[in-house]
């Protein structure tokens, strides 16, 4: 009984007063409606924003220490390259020093060899007379 007398106070308001009203809607208020949907009188709305993920402090130790660790590894490659590369080259200095003395001996050795012919051959060898070996020495 007392439920119905509280009932009976209260001012009896119809559901829907805007039944014959049109309604003209726009993009922005249809947005605002979808969203209106999920928040019903006396709850609480609360609107979340996107926020940007950040690291910590601990992600980025670890980040900053593999690439350490990457540019380490990449500086050693190309210092053994490097060291590889300086054998290569010292091996073929050594080369080229022994085959320089192998030429300048050839060249020595060929020009004697020709030094002998041209003398024999120039017009003031052809000019002397040959020498004939004495048979004894007379005192």
């Amino acid at each position: 009984m007392l439920g119905r007398g509280l009932a009976a106070a209260l001012p009896q308001q119809p559901l829907n007063k805007n039944k014959n009203r049109k309604v003209l809607m726009t993009y922005s208020s249809a947005l605002s409606m979808s969203r209106g949907r999920y928040a019903g009188r006396n709850q609480n709305v609360v609107g979340f924003e996107a926020q940007k993920h950040k690291l910590g402090p601990v992600s980025n130790t670890i980040i900053l220490v593999v690439l350490v660790c990457l540019l380490g590894l990449l500086y050693l490659t190309q210092v053994t390259k490097t060291n590889a590369y300086g054998y290569q080259i010292n091996s073929l200095r050594e080369e080229q020093t022994q085959l320089q003395a192998e030429h300048d001996n050839l060249e020595l050795a060929s020009a004697r060899l020709q030094s002998l012919d041209r003398v024999q051959q120039s017009t003031p060898a052809s000019t002397l007379v040959p020498v004939a070996p004495a048979d004894a020495v007379q005192q």
